[in-house]
């Protein structure tokens, strides 16, 4: 249960410093952030249950990372006030969280 609350905590701040760094691509504070994040978490899990995981991000192929820009851009749809992305804003994000992830892996083991 700890690690997945540290988890959500270190997809917030991701998401905070990416709608710092990126245009098309806002969070309103950090619990905007959270809430931004327990739905990414909860969208992803979603999809990769239906499709299977080989389409997860974890995969990072070319659908992957589709996959993970088609979850951070639908977000805003569920969470209109927490998050606010454009297209491209979902196309990088997916891209710098894929990095971000390659380094800073943050699934619970």
């Amino acid at each position: 249960m700890l690690g997945a609350i540290v988890r959500f905590i270190v997809s917030a701040l991701v998401l905070l410093v990416i709608s710092y760094l990126l245009p098309g691509f806002r969070v309103a504070g950090f619990w905007g952030a959270l809430i931004a994040a327990v739905v990414i978490a909860v969208l992803g899990w979603v999809v990769e249950s239906i499709f299977g995981d080989k389409i997860s991000p974890q995969r990072r192929g070319i659908v992957g990372f589709l996959v993970a820009a088609v979850v951070i851009y639908a977000s805003q749809f569920i969470v209109p006030g927490a998050i606010s992305v454009s297209i491209w804003g979902a196309l990088i994000a997916s891209l710098v969280i894929g990095i971000v992830d390659a380094f800073v892996p943050t699934e619970l083991r």
